[in-house]
C-alpha cells in the first residue's frame, strides 16, 4: 500500500514520521519549498511535490492524508474521493454539518474510506476508561469534563472551538454512547474581533449525563485534562502528566446524611499505563491502514459528522442561534412544544413559536418565528411556515405548502368573544405545492388546489383550482401557475412553461399537467418517520 501526504508542517510532520515507521508513505507534498528541504534530509528515501494535482492522478497511490488548514478539508477531501482513493484528514472533517453530509455520500458512493483524526480514540488512557465503563467499574455516568488549553497556536480560518474542541466532543460522544439533545456555548473574542479564542460547551444528555468543554489558545501553560464522573468512581486523565501518571481513579463516595450530600474523601490509585503503552498516533494510523483493509473503524466519516453537528449546533449557540436537539428535530431554546404532538425528522421550530397539544407535524419542515400551530392541526412534509403565521385547529396543510409572513388562517366564519363556537370550526385545506403570500387571509371552510399561488394581501373567500394564480379582495383568478413557481401562457397548445419546460393542457376551464406522472396531491396524513414530542 502507498499513501501520500498532504501539508507536512504543524501536525503533518508527525504524520509523516507515523506513517513512515509503517513503511507506507512513499510521496510528501506541501506548497513549501523550505518544508520540503527539511524533509529531504531527513527521508531521502521518499518522493517530494509541491503539485497536490499531481498526487490525485498519480495510480500508483490507494491513499492519500490530508493534513492542511481546515477551511482547505472539505474542497481536498472530495476530490481525494472523487479521484477514486482512500482518505485520512486530520480534524475537523470539515467546517459545517452540510459539507461533512456531503463527504460521507460521496465515501459511500465510491466505495473509499473516509478517516478522520480523532486521535485520542486511540489512547491507552481513553481505552481504559472505555473498559471501566464497559465492565461496570465508574458506575453510573454522571458528569464529564474537559479543558483543552495552550497558549497558541493562533488560528485565523477557524476559532478555537473548531481547532481544539473536536477531539473532547469526539471523546465524549463515545463515553456516553449517544448524541446531545442540547448544546449550548459561550465563548470570547479577545485577540481579533470575529475570531473567539476561550469557549465554554455544555452537552446534556437524555440518560442524565451532562458534560462541559473549555478550551482556550490564551492559557499561560498547556493543559488537557479529562474528568470523569461516576457513581462509583472519579477518573481523571491528564494527557500532560507521564505515563505512569496520566490515569488516576479517585474512589470518593457521596453520602447523604439528614438529606444532606456529604463528600467522603479518598487517596487517588495511579493506573500505570507503560505495559500498555502504545503511541496513540502510530496506534491511529494503523487504524486507518486497517480499515482500508476492512476492519472497523472507530473515526470514520460518520463518527466525524456526528462530532460536527454538536459542533455547529455550539457554533450557532455562540451566535445567538441557541437550538435543542431532540428525537431527530430542532426546537429554539425560548420555543414550546406542548406533549401529544407528533413532530417529524430533521424539523425547525424557531425563535417563540408554540405547537400546541395534538399537532402533527411532517419531516423538514421549517417553522418561523412567532408561530402559533394547533391545537391538533395537521402539516405534511417540507412546508415553510415563514414570521407571525397561526394555523389553527381545523387546517391542513400539505407537503411542499409556503405559507408567507403574516398570512391569516381563520377556523370561524361569524366569531363572538363571548360565544363559544369550537363546534362550528370549518376545515381549510391547502394542497401539496401550494403558495400563500405574505398577508393573505384564507377564510375557512375553503379548498386551495395543488401549486395554487395566493397573490400577497389577497383574501380567499372561495376554493381556489389547482394551478392557479390569484390576487385581490375578494381573490380572483389572474393567470395559471407551474410547479416550478412561474406564470404560465394558457393562451398556448399545448401550454409549456418558459422556465423548466413542463407541459399542461386545459380541461374544462381547469390546467393540468400533460405528462401522466403529474405530480398528485399527497396528504398530510402521510407523514413518516416521526417520533413523539417532549413536552
Amino acid at each position: 500500500m502507498n499513501l501520500g501526504l498532504i501539508g507536512a508542517g504543524y501536525w503533518g510532520k508527525n504524520l509523516a514520521r507515523a506513517f513512515n515507521q509503517l513503511g507506507v508513505l512513499k510521496v510528501i507534498c506541501d506548497p513549501s519549498e523550505d518544508v520540503l528541504l527539511s524533509k529531504k534530509e531527513k527521508y531521502p528515501e521518499l518522493e517530494f511535490t509541491t503539485s497536490y494535482a499531481e498526487l490525485l492522478v498519480r495510480p500508483d497511490l490507494d491513499a492519500l492524508v490530508i493534513a492542511t488548514p481546515a477551511a482547505m478539508h472539505y474542497s481536498m477531501v472530495k476530490e481525494v474521493l472523487l479521484a477514486g482513493k482512500h482518505v485520512f484528514v486530520e480534524k475537523p472533517l470539515a467546517l459545517t454539518e452540510q459539507e461533512g453530509v456531503g463527504l460521507n455520500k460521496i465515501a459511500k458512493d465510491v466505495g473509499k474510506v473516509l478517516f478522520v483524526g480523532h486521535i485520542l480514540h486511540y489512547h491507552p488512557a481513553i481505552l481504559k476508561i472505555k473498559e471501566m465503563i464497559k465492565n461496570g467499574d465508574m458506575g453510573k455516568l454522571q458528569y464529564i469534563y474537559s479543558n483543552r488549553l495552550n497558549l497558541g497556536k493562533f488560528r485565523q480560518e477557524e476559532n478555537i472551538l473548531w481547532s481544539f474542541a473536536p477531539h473532547d466532543i469526539s471523546v465524549i460522544l463515545s463515553l456516553v454512547n449517544e448524541e446531545p439533545y442540547q448544546v449550548t456555548a459561550q465563548g470570547s473574542s479577545i485577540l481579533h474581533p470575529e475570531i473567539t479564542d476561550t469557549t465554554l460547551t455544555r452537552l446534556q444528555f437524555h440518560n442524565g449525563v451532562s458534560a462541559h468543554i473549555f478550551v482556550s489558545w490564551l492559557h499561560p501553560f498547556k493543559e488537557q485534562k479529562l474528568v470523569v464522573i461516576g457513581d462509583r468512581n472519579m477518573v481523571v486523565f491528564d494527557d500532560t502528566s507521564p505515563i505512569e501518571s496520566k490515569l488516576s481513579i479517585y474512589p470518593h463516595n457521596i453520602l447523604w446524611k439528614d438529606g444532606i450530600p456529604v463528600a467522603e474523601k479518598k487517596e487517588k490509585t495511579c493506573i500505570d499505563l507503560t505495559g500498555d503503552w502504545k503511541e496513540p498516533l502510530l496506534a491511529e494510523c494503523k487504524a486507518f491502514l486497517d480499515g482500508i483493509n476492512g476492519n472497523p473503524i472507530l473515526t470514520d466519516g460518520q463518527e466525524g459528522l456526528r462530532v460536527l453537528k454538536v459542533l455547529q449546533q455550539a457554533q450557532d449557540s455562540m451566535s445567538g442561534t441557541e437550538i435543542q436537539m431532540d428525537n431527530g428535530y430542532f426546537v429554539h431554546s425560548s420555543s414550546f412544544v406542548d406533549g401529544g404532538c407528533t413532530i417529524g425528522k430533521d424539523t425547525k421550530i424557531w425563535h417563540y413559536s408554540h405547537i400546541l397539544e395534538g399537532s402533527k407535524i411532517g419531516n423538514k419542515v421549517n417553522i418561523g418565528q412567532n408561530v402559533v400551530v394547533g391545537p391538533n392541526a395537521t402539516i405534511g412534509n417540507n412546508v415553510k411556515i415563514q414570521n407571525n403565521v397561526s394555523v389553527y385547529e381545523g387546517v391542513v396543510l400539505e407537503d411542499d405548502v409556503f405559507c408567507g409572513p403574516s398570512c391569516v388562517f381563520t377556523n370561524v366564519i361569524n366569531p363572538r368573544s363571548a360565544i363559544s363556537r369550537k363546534k362550528e370550526f370549518k376545515p381549510t385545506l391547502v394542497k401539496k405545492g401550494a403558495t400563500i403570500g405574505a398577508n393573505a387571509t384564507i377564510v375557512s371552510g375553503n379548498t386551495i388546489g395543488k401549486f395554487a399561488f395566493i397573490g400577497a394581501g389577497a383574501v380567499v373567500t372561495d376554493d381556489i383550482p389547482d394551478y392557479a394564480l390569484v390576487v385581490g379582495n375578494p381573490a380572483k383568478r389572474i393567470g395559471w401557475m407551474c410547479e416550478c413557481g412561474k406564470k404560465i401562457d394558457e393562451n398556448q397548445s399545448p401550454i409549456v412553461c418558459s422556465s423548466c419546460n413542463e407541459k399542461y393542457f386545459k380541461k374544462e376551464n381547469r390546467i393540468q399537467p400533460l405528462s401522466s406522472n403529474g405530480a398528485g396531491s399527497v396528504g398530510a396524513d402521510d407523514i413518516s418517520n416521526q417520533k413523539p414530542a417532549v413536552g
